[in-house]
């Protein structure tokens, strides 16, 4: 495993100027971890023994940031690359479950390694010592186990985050949380309320889109409650229809499990049935209803990204997917370019693939014809496209000021650039400059 470990130049010119000016230096942490799995890595924190003043001073020919010189992190930039350079350190104190209250330095490396989350992220790396592992980690990558650096409640109480990071790394790298950091986890899980919900989006949304989601959402949902407690009305909530073979949980982790690793996807999928409870009738056979849902989950699932602080564009994709995931989409090409048209291409696709994925999630006996007719959807689909066949005003041979020179004005020159369009996609005229013209002309009489 160590002969994988290949340190980018900008990092090998940090370690050998440090080095060389009397100091001991490592690469550390996840990029160490990274190169032994053979994934490669995208950045590279570096620590050493130097004091801060003292990185100052080694680099200062650099451009140099105070990153958190309280806790012993600079930042220099070579080759155009920010490199964090924290000086080996014990922590103090935890009293929010967020950060220690101070910090001390120590001059040895496996002081430092102690204080961090997991075995397989408490390792360090340079040339001329070789790998720094005090813990077991090239045990624990091997087994591919997720396992705590010490005491797992010390560790998840100093920063309750490393909760969620655990169930993060399990998910990403496919990998297994060792049995007392597991029991750690499940006790611990309400510290995540002191956490900010923004720090709380960004390993959540890297959780979800692991190849390993599914397992890892399904086994700790009550972890994933705490900080989104509307999935609660979805565990064990029984369907009673003969499409369903799930509760509506087991159901949406089905349906996730069957998506590509798209952050919208995922989510749409994890949320796309989170009202049903809401909408639940059952009729006077028995079998369960859940008419207008699709509007029900979309309320919630905003609310839910709402509160973890989820970006625009992320959120119209997921609720827009999640408003029209049960969208009846007819085999032909007329009903293909009025979703299109409705959507974006992307968008369009991404709606197949949920379509899809809710489908499989289903009982076997639905699931073959609603599949092939969503497969020759997307081969018609990708026919319009490819084609050129007009589906959206870009598409269309005028445009707004043709209308304006007609003397259309304001919301006029729209309204009717969208009647032609319509015309277009139901084949009622030709995607013609001249015959669109003339139709508008006539639509002024």
């Amino acid at each position: 495993m160590i002969e994988l470990i290949k340190i980018p130049s900008y990092a090998k010119t940090i370690l050998d100027t440090l080095q060389k000016n009397g100091y001991d230096a490592y690469i550390v942490g996840g990029c160490v971890r990274d190169n032994m799995l053979g994934r490669g890595a995208s950045d590279y924190d570096i620590t050493t023994n130097a004091l801060p003043h003292q990185v100052y001073e080694v680099f200062k020919a650099y451009h140099v940031i105070d990153t958190g010189i309280k806790h012993g992190t600079v930042t220099v930039v070579i080759e155009k690359m920010p490199v964090e350079i924290t000086t080996y350190r014990i922590d103090g104190e935890y009293k929010d479950n967020r950060r220690p209250e101070c910090v001390s330095f120590t001059k040895n490396i496996e002081d430092d390694l102690a204080r961090r989350d997991f075995t397989i992220n408490a390792m360090a790396y340079n040339e001329k010592r070789g790998l720094v592992d005090c813990f077991g980690a090239q045990s624990d990558l091997k087994g591919k186990i997720i396992r705590c650096v010490g005491d797992a409640d010390t560790r998840f109480t100093e920063d309750a985050l490393r909760i969620l990071r655990a169930l993060r790394f399990a998910s990403v790298l496919g990998f297994e949380i060792e049995e007392k950091t597991k029991i750690s986890i499940h006790k611990n899980k309400e510290l995540l309320k002191n956490i900010a919900k923004e720090r709380i989006c960004i390993e959540f949304f890297k959780l979800i889109c692991g190849k390993n989601a599914d397992k890892i959402i399904d086994e700790y949902k009550d972890v994933i409650a705490v900080f989104i407690p509307q999935i609660e009305a979805m565990f064990g909530f029984e369907q009673h229809s003969k499409y369903h073979i799930y509760d509506v949980w087991q159901h949406s982790v089905c349906a996730l499990s069957h998506t590509k690793p798209k952050l919208c996807l995922r989510l749409a999928a994890l949320f796309h049935d989170i009202g049903k409870k809401d909408c639940f009738t059952l009729d006077e056979n028995g079998e369960g209803h859940f008419y207008s849902h699709a509007k029900k989950s979309a309320e919630h699932t905003r609310d839910i990204l709402n509160l973890l602080r989820c970006d625009n564009a992320t959120k119209h994709d997921v609720l827009k997917l999640i408003e029209y995931h049960d969208a009846q989409i007819c085999e032909t090409k007329k009903s293909i370019k009025k979703w299109l048209g409705r959507l974006d291409e992307e968008l369009f696709f991404d709606l197949i693939c949920l379509q899809k994925a809710d489908t499989l999630a289903h009982a076997k006996s639905y699931i073959e014809d609603r599949l092939s007719a969503l497969d020759k959807i997307e081969v018609l689909a990708k026919e319009v496209i490819d084609e050129g066949e007009c589906f959206s005003l870009k598409h269309l041979a005028v445009d707004g000021h043709d209308m304006l020179s007609l003397g259309f004005e304001g919301k006029q020159i729209g309204n009717v650039l969208d009647r032609l369009l319509t015309l277009v996609i139901e084949g009622k005229i030709e995607n013609d400059t001249n015959a669109l013209i003339a139709k508008a002309k006539m639509m002024q009489k």
